[in-house]
């Protein structure tokens, strides 16, 4: 039987829950584990280590390289990606830098192709060169010709942070070749976009975001094919970037709720992307809904628009800052996906490190949209606009 995101959601990595007696799945907070004798232990140990799984009963051996509640989560979010397995992190960074890790410098390919805009903090890790990689920025439709015999790993986001720039993944993959793909589907998730479906090789979110929900959660997770997994597995053992087994927990709970709130979400964000066009101190709205898309993404790859919009305020900077700070059910944020509404300037804080000419304008406000009533967003988007306007003194605007 093929089960629809909503049902999957609700039952995905609780399997075996019936066989514990437990309705709730369990928190394992256990950071070490009895071992049944020294070769057992021994074996487990090395399985684990190069990337693979614990052998039978007693074999979990520590917390750095299994636990039972992260695996249900990881099982879950596999199943929503509609990928073999998934693997979790301490952070979507720590996400990132395995992909990266695993990809490229633990195989000798050192070079990584990367579609701008990205997060920021993707853009400054590649960037720098941290990880041991040279990194060339290209457009979505220039991956072919930046591809070198040493690129380990293209990597891509859409909806982009915090542009909302549409890209077609099922285009940059054919460009790739042989080469994987990662692409970023934070603020998609997995009701939305299903990045293996199109080519990509691993699909990354930072897992605070939507897959948690509630903002009060930090993880990352990749879904992709079980060979990248343990290969991911591996380098997460021996760097020690893991997911706690609370934060596993509170992800995989969160999960049961995501395709009611992401669908939410979107109905909101959409309601007010449209209202924000006509608005007089906005300059202009990016929005799924509103952008070109001669690819057709949006109806194909991406299932909806998603719950983000950003806008480009009339006023520049001092009437984007006066904008964020005069919200009032918006809380200025960073972060985002969440139950309630987050608002932030990217380029003084989240994309601060990215390079000038990749830095978004200084006019540029990203918006969340959350659960609460969208008429009370919309008024609280209204009376901040216009008292921005008066602070800056366009009198035109201040009605």
């Amino acid at each position: 039987m093929t089960l629809r995101p909503e049902t999957l959601a609700v039952h995905a990595g609780r399997d075996d829950l019936a066989a514990l007696g437990v309705h709730a799945p369990p928190i394992d907070l256990s950071s070490t584990y009895p071992l049944l004798d020294v070769e057992h232990g021994g074996d487990s140990y090395e399985s684990m280590a190069l990337g693979g799984e614990p052998l039978a009963a007693g074999g979990m051996v520590y917390q750095r390289l299994w636990n039972p509640t992260v695996a249900r989560f990881e099982g879950a979010l596999a199943a929503l990606e509609g990928a073999e397995a998934a693997v979790a992190f301490a952070s979507g960074m720590a996400a990132v830098t395995a992909a990266v890790l695993a990809s490229t410098t633990a195989v000798g390919r050192r070079h990584v192709v990367a579609v701008r805009p990205l997060y920021g903090g993707t853009d400054h890790l590649l960037a720098s060169g941290l990880l041991g990689t040279e990194t060339t920025f290209c457009a979505p439709g220039s991956v072919r010709s930046a591809l070198r015999p040493d690129t380990g790993l293209v990597v891509l986001e859409t909806p982009a942070n915090p542009t909302l720039d549409l890209v077609d993944v099922a285009a940059v993959a054919e460009q790739a070749g042989d080469v994987p793909v990662l692409v970023d589907n934070t603020f998609a998730t997995p009701v939305l976009q299903q990045p293996l479906r199109w080519g990509a090789r691993m699909s990354l979110h930072s897992a605070t975001k939507y897959l948690g929900g509630h903002g009060d959660v930090v993880g990352g997770v990749v879904a992709c094919d079980r060979e990248t997994a343990a290969a991911l597995r591996r380098v997460r053992a021996v760097t020690g970037g893991l997911m706690h087994p609370l934060a596993g927990y509170l992800l995989h709970r969160g999960l049961a709720t995501l395709p009611t709130r992401v669908r939410a979400q979107e109905a909101s964000a959409r309601t007010l992307a449209t209202w924000l066009t006509e608005h007089p101190a906005v300059e202009r709205v990016h929005h799924p809904a509103l952008a070109e898309d001669p690819d057709g993404v949006v109806g194909r790859q991406l299932l909806g628009t998603g719950a983000m919009v950003t806008i480009e305020v009339r006023g520049g900077y001092e009437a984007a800052r006066a904008t964020i700070e005069a919200l009032r059910v918006f809380t200025h944020a960073v972060s985002l996906g969440g139950v309630d509404s987050l608002a932030q300037h990217p380029a003084a804080l989240t994309h601060r490190p990215v390079a000038p000419d990749a830095r978004p304008a200084a006019n540029v406000v990203r918006l969340s949209v959350g659960l609460e009533a969208v008429e009370d967003l919309q008024a609280d988007l209204d009376q901040a606009l216009r008292a921005a306007a008066r602070t800056v003194g366009v009198s035109a605007l201040a009605g």
